[in-house]
C-alpha cells in the first residue's frame, strides 16, 4: 500500500514485487492518498478477487496458518458476495460450478446449488 507520489520510486522493484503479486495497483486500492484507511480495510478482511477473460474468479480465502473454520467462513463470505454482485440484467445460471484448491494441489468440486438464488 502506497501513495501515488512514491510509485515512481517503486518502479525498479517491479521485477521483484510483480511476480509475487505485491506490487501496488490503483485498481486494487493499494495506491491511495489515504494510506491509513487502506491499511485498516486490508486488516479488517477486504475481499479481493480477480476475474479472467473466461469468467473464472480467482481469490485467496486463507493461508496455511488459518484453521478450517476460518477458511470455511471466508469461502462462504466470498460466495455470498459474488451472488450479491450479480447484475440484474443477467439471466440464467450465474454460478455454473465451484472448484477450490490450495496452491499446487488438485481441485475439489463444491456443490454450487447451495449458493444459487
Amino acid at each position: 500500500i502506497t501513495m501515488p507520489s512514491v510509485m515512481g520510486k517503486l518502479g525498479p522493484l517491479g521485477r521483484v514485487l510483480g511476480p509475487r503479486g505485491l506490487m501496488p495497483n490503483p485498481k486494487t486500492g493499494t495506491v491511495t492518498m489515504d494510506v491509513a484507511k487502506a491499511v485498516s480495510d486490508v486488516k479488517s478482511g477486504k475481499i479481493d478477487f480477480k476475474v479472467d477473460k473466461t469468467g473464472i474468479v480467482h481469490a485467496a480465502i486463507g493461508k496455511a496458518s488459518f484453521d478450517a473454520d476460518k477458511i470455511e467462513g471466508n469461502a462462504k463470505e466470498l460466495l455470498t458476495t459474488l451472488v450479491k454482485l450479480k447484475p440484474q440484467a443477467s439471466k440464467g445460471v450465474y454460478i455454473k460450478s465451484i472448484f477450490m484448491s490450495s496452491t499446487m494441489s488438485p481441485s475439489v468440486e463444491i456443490d454450487s446449488k447451495r449458493f444459487s438464488e
